[in-house]
């Protein structure tokens, strides 16, 4: 399943900081239809990332109903991000 939407980086002060964007409710709904089939536990669900030129392979994080993104380090210097973008991000999931 590829997925492709926009949306703005934020970031998380939790005990391990991040930076993430939240996955829109409509392709929430579709990933909820396959995690069954694609999770490998804690409703963890591996991702091929793409943002820009920079492709990178991660876990969508289960928040609050739906699903979050992790922006790492390397790819937020690489494209030159900071929180607040609004960036372009296109999943491979499955």
């Amino acid at each position: 399943m590829n997925i492709t939407f926009d949306g703005p980086i934020w970031y998380w002060r939790g005990p391990a900081p991040w930076y993430f964007v939240t996955v829109p409710p409509r392709q929430c709904q579709d990933l909820t239809a396959i995690a069954g089939a694609v999770t490998y536990g804690w409703g963890m669900i591996p991702a091929t990332v793409r943002i820009g030129g920079t492709t990178w392979t991660t876990s969508l994080f289960p928040k609050d109903g739906g699903y979050v993104v992790p922006i790492k380090t390397s790819v937020r210097k690489a494209q030159r991000l900071a929180e607040g973008d609004t960036v372009s991000l296109r999943l491979d999931v499955g």
